[in-house]
C-alpha cells in the first residue's frame, strides 16, 4: 500500500496526528488539514522525517470552501488522492435539559456536517478518478448510548448512518466507505469538550486520560481494517462484545446490565485519589 496518497482533518493532533504518522511511515504521501496552523506545521515536521513529499493545509471542516480547496491542491498537485479520513470532531456533554441548543449547532456543525461536506467535497473527484476510500471517523458512542452525552451520541450515530449509506450508494463508483468506531482512548478530544456542569467535566477526562490505549494503536487498528477493506473498524473488543449484547440480548437485559457498568465506572471515577 506504498506510494498512495492520503488527506486528514483534524491531522494536527490526537487521532489525526497518529493516523498521519502512521501512514507516513508504510510510504503514504501525507496531506493534513487542521484549523491550528501552528500545530499543523508542528505535526508536519515529524511526518515528513517518514514522508518528504507531505504538506498541510489550514482546513475549517464548518467551511465547505476549505475543503473544496483542499480537494483542488490534492488534484492540482497529486493528481487525486487515495484515502480521504474526515477525523475533525469534538464532544459535548451535558443532560437534554442542560445542553443548550447552541451547543447542539456547535457540535452538529463540527462532528456531522463536517463529515457530509468533505464526503460532498471528495465523493466527485474520487469518481471522477475511478474510486478510492472515504473514511469517516465516527465512535462507539455512534452504537452504544450512553447519559448525558445526547447531542455526541447523536452526530456520531449520524455519522455511522452516512457511512453505511455512503457504502450503498458509492460502490457502484468503486468509492468504498470505512467508518470508524473507538472507545475511550487517550487524545486531546476532553480539551475542546463543552460540559454542562464540573461534574460531567472531570468525569469524562478522567475516562480518557485512564484509557489504557493511545492514538497510536488505535491508528494502527484503523491502518490495518483500512487495508483490508473493512466497512465498519470497532477498535476496542470490549466495547465490540458490548455492541454484541446489544444486538442480541432482549433489550431490557442490555440496558441493566449498561447501568450496573455505569454505576461501578461511576463510582471509580468519582474516587478520590490516593495520596502519595
Amino acid at each position: 500500500m506504498s506510494g498512495q496518497r492520503i488527506f486528514i482533518t483534524g491531522g494536527a493532533g490526537g487521532l489525526g496526528k497518529a493516523l498521519a504518522e502512521c501512514y507516513a511511515r508504510a510510504g503514504w504521501s501525507v496531506c493534513i488539514g487542521d484549523l491550528d496552523v501552528a500545530r499543523c506545521a508542528e505535526a508536519l515536521t515529524a511526518i515528513r522525517q517518514h514522508a518528504p513529499r507531505s504538506y498541510a493545509l489550514a482546513c475549517d471542516v464548518t467551511r465547505e470552501a476549505d475543503l473544496q480547496a483542499a480537494a483542488d491542491w490534492l488534484q492540482g498537485n497529486w493528481q487525486g488522492v487515495d484515502v480521504v479520513v474526515n477525523n475533525a470532531g469534538v464532544a459535548q456533554m451535558g443532560g437534554i435539559d442542560e445542553a443548550t441548543l447552541a451547543d447542539w449547532q456547535w457540535i452538529v456543525d463540527i462532528n456531522l456536517l463536517g463529515v457530509v461536506r468533505g464526503c460532498r467535497v471528495f465523493a466527485p473527484l474520487l469518481r471522477a478518478q475511478g474510486g478510492g476510500r472515504i473514511v469517516n471517523v465516527a465512535s462507539m458512542a455512534g452504537l452504544l448510548h450512553m447519559p448525558h452525552a445526547a447531542a455526541y451520541n447523536a452526530t456520531k450515530a449520524a455519522v455511522v448512518a452516512l457511512s453505511e449509506t455512503l457504502q450503498l450508494e458509492l460502490a457502484p463508483d468503486r468509492i468504498g466507505v470505512t467508518v470508524v468506531c473507538p472507545a475511550f482512548f487517550r487524545t486531546a478530544l476532553a480539551q475542546h469538550m463543552r460540559a454542562s456542569n464540573p461534574r460531567l467535566e472531570n468525569m469524562t477526562r478522567r475516562l480518557v486520560e485512564r484509557a489504557a490505549i493511545g492514538p497510536e494503536e488505535i491508528a494502527q487498528r484503523v491502518f490495518a481494517g483500512v487495508a483490508r477493506g473493512a466497512t465498519h473498524i470497532l477498535t476496542h473488543p470490549g466495547a465490540r462484545r458490548l455492541w454484541w449484547l446489544k444486538c442480541y440480548l432482549p433489550y431490557s437485559w442490555y440496558l441493566a446490565l449498561v447501568r450496573r457498568q455505569l454505576a461501578a465506572m461511576q463510582a471509580r471515577m468519582l474516587r478520590p485519589a490516593s495520596p502519595l
